[in-house]
């Protein structure tokens, strides 16, 4: 990423303008962004809860230049469980220098054990503890991935850990540092980088009732569907390996606020949608909440899908 000249470092900006749902204009305020972050002026602190290490897995599997490079070339990723090389008490020390020099941006991945605090230990420390601590002093919280975001699948009904999203136990806990929820079961990379340089450069993207940016989030999958025109005419799939929409296999797609299909996946590749899967509402806030909850469903006419909320 260095090494990029300016005139490529001009048309990564503008992509990244381009990924955000911005004006052409907004390209030079990114341009400085990014520069910022050259300077080592937007340290990270990444915190791993109740998770998979799934969306680390998304951030990694990016198009060149993509968010890894910004990760460890432009932000001063101060710490990460999965990619940093410290261990033991050395990475103790630096999360804890960290958190008491305060003015990082903290990115959580995973859900919060509310009610089982030593259900996950970081250091000797309960993560619930760790979490707080290092969120009165953070500049703002971004939530990576559904767990994050709602408590996801770890959140899931019966659960014993008494599992939860960022942003309800900093509420619980009387901790008002600004929370960014970026779900999805893994999380897009783009929203994250996006998240970071918008927030670095304009301050905190308009969110939704969940926390989530409307940028990304705004609109239903269901209208940004390559199989909408199927739904219009009603030309509906019976099977995963038919073609037409996905409604009466399951697809949640009318309820689900994303941009997964405009985005895609794997380096630009593709979408559960574009793949022939119905869409299973993973940015959802109760997305795995309920044991009752169906991954995929059939009859939709007879059983339509649960709203958000």
């Amino acid at each position: 990423m260095k090494s990029l000249n300016r005139r490529k470092f001009l048309q990564y900006c503008s992509s990244l303008a381009a990924v955000m749902g911005l004006e052409a204009t907004a390209i030079p305020s990114l341009y400085k962004a990014v520069a910022q972050m050259a300077k080592g002026r937007a340290p990270v602190l990444w915190l791993q809860g109740q998770s998979c290490s799934g969306c680390s897995v998304s951030l990694l599997n990016s198009i060149d230049p993509g968010p890894a490079q910004i990760l460890t070339n432009y932000l001063s990723l101060g710490f990460h469980s999965t990619l940093s090389a410290s261990s033991g008490h050395m990475s103790m020390e630096i999360i804890n220098s960290m958190i008491e020099e305060g003015g990082f941006l903290l990115v959580i991945e995973g859900s919060i054990p509310a009610r089982m605090p030593m259900a996950c230990v970081v250091g000797g420390e309960p993560f619930t503890d760790q979490v707080s601590r290092a969120a009165k002093k953070a500049k703002a919280v971004i939530a990576y991935g559904t767990c994050a975001s709602f408590g996801g699948i770890p959140a899931s009904e019966n659960n014993p850990t008494g599992a939860c999203g960022v942003a309800e136990y900093l509420k619980s806990a009387g901790i008002s540092t600004p929370v960014i929820s970026l779900p999805g079961c893994p999380a897009h990379p783009d929203w994250l980088v996006g998240s970071l340089l918008y927030t670095l450069r304009f301050g905190l993207p308009k969110l939704d009732e969940f926390n989530r940016p409307v940028m990304f989030f705004g609109k239903l999958l269901h209208d940004q569907c390559p199989r909408f025109a199927d739904y219009e005419r009603e030309k509906f799939a019976t099977t995963f390996s038919d073609e037409g929409c996905l409604f009466r296999l399951g697809c949640m797609g009318p309820n689900t606020h994303t941009d997964c299909t405009l985005r895609l996946w794997n380096t630009r590749t593709n979408s559960c949608i574009k793949a022939g899967a119905p869409c299973i509402g993973c940015t959802m806030p109760n997305f795995s909440a309920k044991a009752s909850f169906p991954f995929y469903r059939k009859r939709e006419l007879l059983n339509p899908p649960v709203k958000e909320g």
